[in-house]
């Protein structure tokens, strides 16, 4: 993907082989899950592919969405946010980690890491720069779609 400004959307699921929701980052129409498998083999990574999962709304709770995806922290991980789980559904198992920069006209996605292999080099997976305002609009709908899914 080139570093222009791209479109994101966060398309809430059902996780293949668990009874639970998912949230997967979707750039460009494109997965996120897509991109970082392509990445990792392409990059010659082991393991590599399919080792990633959205991330769980069920089991998030500690924040709200527009928060997380606003660049917060996820507490006993990494300064960085988790935009993906692993395959099992934990997020302390295998997430994809990286920077979120909100500014004043554009979120920037920047500095990858797989925090359990400290040697791989994410450097040439992205940056990924979106329009604040279609961003704020993609987690507002976000947002909307999870709260409507919790109500019983």
């Amino acid at each position: 993907m080139t570093t222009g400004v791209h479109s994101i959307e966060f398309v809430v699921r059902r996780r293949p082989g668990l009874k639970v929701d998912e949230i997967v980052p979707i750039l460009d129409g494109r997965s996120l899950l897509d991109l970082i498998d392509r990445f990792e083999i392409d990059s010659g990574m082991k393991p590599a592919g399919g080792a990633y999962g959205g991330l769980i709304p069920a089991y998030l709770r500690h924040k709200s969405f527009d928060e997380h995806f606003l660049g917060a922290p996820f507490p006993g991980l990494s300064p960085k946010t988790a935009v993906l789980s692993c395959e099992c559904g934990e997020v302390g198992c295998w997430p994809l980690m990286t920077r979120i920069i909100p500014t004043g006209s554009l979120v920037v996605w920047d500095a990858f890491e797989q925090i359990y292999r400290e040697t791989r080099d994410y450097t040439k997976f992205g940056p990924f720069l979106f329009d604040r305002t279609q961003y704020d609009q993609a987690l507002q709908a976000l947002c909307a779609q999870i709260t409507t899914t919790e109500d019983p």
